[in-house]
């Protein structure tokens, strides 16, 4: 959960603001039940007569009034009021200043309740009126004032309805706000939530684009996926919601609980016991529910990775018709993580109808114990209203977050993964204080006693390897399958770091200089060609997007993709789908081979990369990569030996180790690994002829 909030830290500024402006919504909000609470009491029951005194009294009234006011008192009440005519009005000095409007209040308040005794015809004595509840003494009060008001006839139909129209349009006023603020507050919290979205997809995407291999073993590439785009999206979904609501609901609480103490604090336990048992169902339910999202966020994982196997693999699975296998491991999965969700959003939905019982229960329980107040005269109709309110709007607030709360454990479970990326250690690290590559370096590559193994594995994949590849020559690699020649290849761009030894380039160590300026000096071909979505064109120039047309169509001359290329309608133009999907792999193999050429790099890197040529292109590309490549170090792993045959360094690798390194025709006099190689591919006139010229060459 602290993570969530650890998100918005580069945010504290626009926060401010929310938080500034939550504070006007609150307070718009919880006016209004304070002026519903004045149109019942005041406008309707009090005809709208706000002041606790006349401001309009006939002398009869007046003269009668001052015969129960202290001796002591009367000059101050006389001082008050300014005689026009036959009637007395307060003076606005007085009206106007609620103090000085209070104390002469007190000092009227016996003497109008006396008079309404008097011309109600009861015997009340002081000690009677002054024993009677605030509320009744107010309403004593409020008759008096509608009597004297009478006896002036002014209009009180008119004072009422300009009461009510006045309290309204403040209410709509307010209402108004509110809304206003609402919009703002949503407005801001979409626009951080979204820049915290881009900003945790540019960083995990950043982090992702330098995992080595290593990492990968890690974290699947389905798995990478969802973090990236349902466990982020879930992230944002839930910062908007507690930028909205969970900075919210605590200021509404607060300043709804101090309006209810402001109101009627006696039935401020209703709205504890109702928050104690909402908090009981809460707790439950997330002691519950919680275990279940982390293992939701994992099928989700997995749901991702078999469909991904599935729509990959679609032809293998129709060429072995396995469509109803795959479907049973679908619908496995699929119902799996079904049963999650089913569990979890039913745990969820029970708990907004126990919340609503208690809300309508609390309406209930504060209707029951506030009418007797009413009865009794403790409260007005009124004050019990405004009370309902305050309630709902305090049971609201944390309904708010109740509602937020089924968000938050798979928004937490979402920002765990999300931060298992980000913080994972990456092994492949630039040094912190990186060499320069030696200017005038021509790309001499050499092996150093080399020995790689795999993280986790008991044995070394590669052991004591010891090679160096000049330019202008090309050094082969070949051997059986698993005797680890993709490895070796893989530890020059530093795809993995050696375990002991060093390679060098140059006489530099590559773990001394960073990873972008060692991979500049390299053109590098995957053993499986990897094209992008886009065009031929983009395809070719993906290493330097400000390449000539003439510098492209040299490249894909040299690569022996011209034919092909020039036979489609667009020619350079032409697109290319998700993967290189609609060209032959011989196609996706020699335009993944025109992309490294186009660079122009020192080094260059095959790996296997004609495995899907024909033989007569193969020949083709060698020849003319030869003459484009007579400065360059070239470094080819090849399981054709009609593909290195001509190489001036072939080194044999068996399980691991280098068994014999030399030409083609040597090796076939020297080395029983090649020779056997050899028999499989060539046949015994050629082998005979080759040895016979190497044993010539000795």
């Amino acid at each position: 959960m602290v993570k969530l909030f650890h998100y918005l830290k580069l945010y504290k500024g626009w926060i401010a603001l929310i938080l500034c402006i939550l504070m006007v919504q609150a307070y718009s909000d919880l006016s209004l039940p304070s002026y519903t609470s004045d149109i019942v009491n005041i406008g309707i029951q009090q005809n709208g007569i706000a002041t606790k005194v006349p401001t309009q009294i006939s002398r009869t009234d007046f003269e009668h009034l001052l015969l129960f006011v202290e001796d002591t008192k009367q000059e101050e009440v006389q001082n008050a009021y300014e005689q026009v005519g036959e009637q007395y009005r307060l003076k606005p000095s007085i009206n106007k200043n609620e103090e000085l409007s209070n104390l002469l209040a007190d000092t009227m308040k016996m003497p109008m309740l006396i008079v309404v005794s008097l011309d109600a015809d009861t015997e009340a004595s002081e000690e009677q009126l002054s024993s009677m509840p605030d509320m009744m003494q107010e309403q004593l009060v409020v008759t008096y004032i509608r009597q004297v008001y009478e006896n002036v006839e002014m209009d009180l139909g008119t004072m009422q309805n300009r009461y009510i129209m006045v309290t309204g349009a403040k209410m709509l006023a307010f209402a108004l706000l509110s809304m206003c603020a609402s919009v703002m507050v949503g407005l801001i919290a979409a626009q951080v939530a979204g820049k915290v979205g881009h900003n945790l997809r540019g960083r995990v995407f950043k982090k992702v684009v330098g995992f080595s291999s290593s990492e990968f073993d890690n974290f699947s590439t389905a798995s990478l996926i969802t973090r990236t785009t349902n466990d982020i999206q879930q992230i944002q979904t839930v910062l908007v919601f507690i930028l909205r609501m969970i900075f919210y609901a605590p200021i509404l609480a607060i300043g709804g609980v101090y309006r209810v103490f402001q109101t009627n604090s006696s039935m401020f336990w209703i709205i504890a016991v109702a928050l104690l048992i909402i908090a009981c169902v809460v707790g439950f339910l997330f002691w519950m529910v919680m275990p279940r999202f982390k293992k939701l966020q994992d099928k989700v994982d997995r749901l991702n990775l078999v469909t991904r196997e599935i729509l990959t693999g679609l032809e293998v699975i129709r060429a072995f018709r396995q469509e109803k296998h795959e479907e049973d491991r679908f619908d496995v999965v699929n119902k799996d993580l079904m049963k999650t969700q089913l569990f979890v959003n039913r745990a969820m939905a029970f708990m907004m109808p126990i919340i609503m019982f208690v809300m309508n229960g609390v309406a209930v329980v504060i209707v029951w114990v506030g009418a007797k107040g009413i009865d009794i005269g403790d409260m007005q109709v009124g004050d019990m209203m405004a009370f309902i309110t305050y309630a709902m709007q305090i049971i609201m607030a944390f309904l708010m977050i109740c509602m937020v709360s089924i968000f938050l454990p798979r928004a937490a479970i979402s920002a765990e993964r999300v931060d298992e990326v980000l913080s994972s250690k990456t092994q492949i690290k630039d040094p912190e204080k990186p060499e320069q590559l030696v200017e005038g370096g021509r790309g001499t590559v050499t092996f150093q006693k080399v020995s790689f193994c795999y993280p986790n594995a008991k044995e070394n994949v590669l052991n004591d390897i010891t090679f160096t590849a000049k330019p202008g020559e090309t050094t082969a690699f070949i051997g059986s399958t698993g005797s680890g020649k993709s490895t070796l290849m893989n530890l020059l761009p530093r795809f993995f770091d050696v375990t002991s030894g060093e390679i060098l380039i140059d006489g530099q160590d590559i773990r001394k200089i960073t990873q972008h300026d060692l991979r500049s000096r390299l053109g590098y071909v995957p053993q499986k060609g990897i094209l992008f979505s886009g065009t031929i064109a983009s395809n070719i120039a993906y290493a330097n997007s400000h390449m000539s047309e003439a510098q492209m169509e040299l490249a894909a001359s040299i690569a022996q993709a011209t034919d092909f290329i020039n036979e489609k309608e667009d020619k350079y133009e032409s697109l290319i789908s998700q993967g290189g999907s609609n060209v032959s792999g011989g196609q996706k193999q020699r335009l993944s081979i025109a992309r490294a050429i186009a660079r122009k790099p020192q080094i260059f890197i095959f790996d296997d990369s004609f495995s899907a040529l024909d033989y007569k292109t193969d020949i083709a590309l060698r020849a003319a990569l030869k003459e484009h490549t007579s400065n360059s170090t070239v470094l080819i792993v090849a399981q054709r030996i009609n593909t290195i045959m001509h190489a001036e360094q072939i080194i044999v690798l068996d399980e691991g180790h280098i068994v014999a390194t030399g030409t083609h025709k040597e090796l076939l006099t020297t080395c029983e690994t090649y020779q056997q190689i050899a028999a499989s591919q060539m046949s015994e006139e050629e082998i005979a002829r080759d040895m016979q010229e190497g044993v010539a060459h000795e």
